[in-house]
């Protein structure tokens, strides 16, 4: 798996790892890609077919056969940047869901990020990801 592939992939295992792939987490998923290198300079039909091609991966291998994949091809930064695009599509919605709680601590383990830095990066999307205006005037 190239890094092209693999970066993409943890953060796609994230949306498809409770077997929902909606909408918000695929334009979200999208949203993150494209605005970075290499993801960027890709034409919409490249890029559609290389999550088709990991999308692939999944009836074959599931979720944690393609993070245990994906993760050896990055670096130790790419890892820690695909936990936090991962983390912050499981929270996107407001809920954790169990198996999308499984698959945060599944991806925490497999990585080489220093102790503890995984459980640091899920408090501060958590943080983000608060409705804290609910019940505030002009809400």
């Amino acid at each position: 798996m190239t890094p092209t592939e693999a970066f993409a992939a943890i953060p796609l295992a994230a949306v498809c790892c409770d077997s929902n792939f909606d909408l918000e987490e695929a334009h979200i998923l999208k949203e993150q890609l494209i605005h970075r290198t290499p993801y960027r300079t890709m034409t919409p039909v490249a890029f559609g077919e290389l999550i088709d091609d990991l999308l692939h991966h999944f009836p074959r291998d599931h979720w944690q056969e393609l993070i245990r994949q994906a993760v050896p091809a990055l670096t130790v930064e790419q890892q820690e940047v695909a936990y936090g695009l991962a983390t912050q599509l499981v929270f996107c919605d407001r809920v954790v869901k169990p198996e999308e709680a499984t698959f945060l601590t599944t991806l925490g383990n497999e990585l080489s990020l220093p102790p503890g830095r995984a459980a640091q990066i899920k408090e501060v999307l958590a943080m983000l990801q608060r409705d804290v205006l609910i019940g505030e005037p002009g809400a």
